[in-house]
């Protein structure tokens, strides 16, 4: 039909125009009985009049004409406005046109919601990251002496605070910053990023000069997820080296690592650098074992073993072991519920059925890894000492948190309780080979998250849950990685563990390099261990004010 406006009639409404008419005739001309209008007459048009008004208002319920020259198409029922349309008839492409208009205006809605939904599940994760550092300073406080507790709470307070700075004015710009190729997926150089310094064009002004927000989630959202990160990495090294280090001297450490070591490993990995290249299958790091913990503990060995052992240290001597193990016992338990933020986080979304699965098998796995960390070093140690050992127990549960972040998202529960388990027994071999370096770790950091970070490497390469050796599916989740054509690529699993033990190597040299160029920097200078009077009296009293973190007496 091609009239302006075609309105599908019942036959009912067809009965009632039909007698509208003939009563309006008979009004008009007269009937064989006079002129006059009976009462009953007068009554049916009146009635026949209120059902046609009815039918019109259900016609208009329609289609509304707004003017002469358009009409507007109610296409969702509840909708109090319509979609306006060009007059003349409703034809497929005009009703095609209305949809998708409204389409459009659903689909930003639902931009607008998921953007939300990853904002908050972010900034939630995020604010878990960072409750980690009170987990950090409850362990290494209570590893230490009780002379040093305060300068051992302070350095981790330091590390925030410098660190954090050092990621806005550096860090995220170089780990984070472009420019990127062409396709806009891998960084330009492949080395470093170089746009974002403080904040730099975070936000931009629109035509009337308030700011635009960019549709989904904001660059702010990645600086501060990220932040957590990067800070995290740099606490690692401060427990390694408590005790005997000068707080300007680590301050100055923690922002090389926060501000370049730390952001460059990021830039060649998780910004997709070299590396994400290589063989064309990527590094598989889901969380960090390699890219936090790996280059914490790299540079946690690398401080402890420039700074020497405490004065008349020796690993059986009880005067150098942990002087408060509630604290450590706290510590522990912070970090466990922390490393859910870590590892659940790194979905980087949670906005659909897929992320949410994802994230729930990446939080089960997390625990049993845990788990069975901390039960076979309890074991080992048991059965080697007849006794009990807490502390033990507490560095075999994060030596199974750091084993399985880089492989939760990509492995199976029972793959998950492999890893934990060897990766407890990966954390027992290396602190005993450090001690046999006479190298003087308080924390064990090292080996935590040095040891096991090289572990969770491998671990995320070999035990990925594809179909069995013929498919391999790392960065995708539940999906096997595809070829060009939709196919499951096959036979890569051995090029992704390539790809991984050659990343551990190159964050091994990278931030081994680096961090000894500065440790070794400040030693020559003067500037890297307290005065050995000032060590044996503890920094609480020759440094800090009030001079003793506990005091019972008042």
């Amino acid at each position: 039909c091609k009239c302006p406006l075609a309105v599908k009639t019942s036959p009912m409404s067809g009965t009632l125009f039909l007698s509208f008419v003939a009563l309006l005739a008979q009004v008009s001309f007269g009937s064989s009985e006079g002129d006059a209008v009976t009462v009953s007459h007068t009554v049916e048009v009146a009635r026949l009049r209120s059902e046609i008004a009815q039918l019109r208002q259900l016609l208009d319920a329609k289609a509304t004409p707004s003017d002469a020259s358009e009409r507007r198409l109610l296409v969702d029922p509840g909708a109090t406005e319509g979609i306006t349309l060009p007059s003349g008839a409703l034809t497929k492409l005009s009703v095609d046109n209305a949809m998708l208009r409204k389409y459009e205006h659903w689909q930003k809605q639902y931009t607008d919601l998921k953007g939300a939904m990853d904002s908050l599940w972010l900034i939630l994760c995020g604010a878990m990251v960072m409750f980690m550092h009170p987990g950090f300073a409850m362990l290494e406080t209570g590893c230490s002496r009780a002379k040093n507790a305060q300068s051992v709470l302070f350095k981790n307070l330091l590390n925030v605070t410098v660190a954090s700075l050092a990621w806005y004015i550096f860090g995220f710009a170089f780990a984070y910053g472009g420019p990127f190729e062409d396709n806009g997926t891998y960084l330009y150089n492949g080395f470093i990023g170089a746009k974002g310094f403080a904040g730099h064009a975070f936000l931009k002004e629109d035509d009337t000069g308030n700011m635009a927000i960019s549709p989904g989630t904001s660059t702010m959202l990645t600086w501060f997820f990220q932040w957590a990160f990067c800070t995290a990495a740099a606490t690692i090294v401060s427990g390694a080296v408590a005790q005997r280090v000068k707080s300007p001297a680590y301050a100055i450490y923690a922002f090389l690592m926060a501000g370049f070591i730390y952001p460059v490993v990021v830039a060649w990995t998780w910004n997709n650098g070299w590396i994400m290249k290589v063989t064309n299958v990527g590094y598989m790091d889901f969380a960090g074992s390699g890219v936090v913990h790996l280059t914490g503990g790299i540079g946690a060995l690398t401080g402890a073993f420039i700074l020497g052992p405490r004065i008349n240290w020796h690993p059986d001597d009880p005067a150098f072991h942990p002087h408060n193990v509630p604290l450590v016992v706290l510590g522990t338990f912070i970090l466990w519920f922390g490393w859910y933020g870590f590892n659940c986080g790194s979905t980087l979304g949670l906005h659909d059925a897929g992320t949410g699965a994802l994230a729930a098998q990446v939080a089960m796995n997390t625990t049993v890894a845990a788990s069975t960390g901390g039960i076979i070093v309890f074991l080992i140690r048991y059965a080697k000492i007849r006794k009990y050992d807490v502390v033990a127990m507490c560095n075999g549960i994060l030596g199974g948190l750091v084993s399985i972040t880089a492989g939760c998202g990509n492995v199976e529960t029972g793959s998950a309780l492999v890893i934990g388990l060897i990766g407890g027994i990966v954390f027992l071999g290396s602190a005993t080979l450090v001690e046999k370096m006479d190298v003087d770790d308080p924390v064990d950091a090292s080996s935590v998250h040095g040891s096991c970070g090289i572990w969770g490497l491998f671990a995320a390469a070999l035990f990925d849950w594809g179909k069995g050796t013929y498919h391999f599916h790392g960065w995708n989740g539940f999906t096997c990685m595809k070829e060009d054509d939709g196919t499951c690529r096959t036979w890569i699993g051995g090029r992704a563990f390539g790809v991984n033990f050659a990343m551990a190597l190159c964050i091994i040299t990278w931030v081994g390099f680096l961090s000894t160029l500065a440790f070794w920097g400040l030693k020559v200078s003067g500037l890297l261990r307290v005065e050995p009077e000032k060590e044996k009296k503890g920094a609480d009293e020759s440094s800090h004010s009030p001079s003793k973190a506990y005091n019972f007496s008042s």
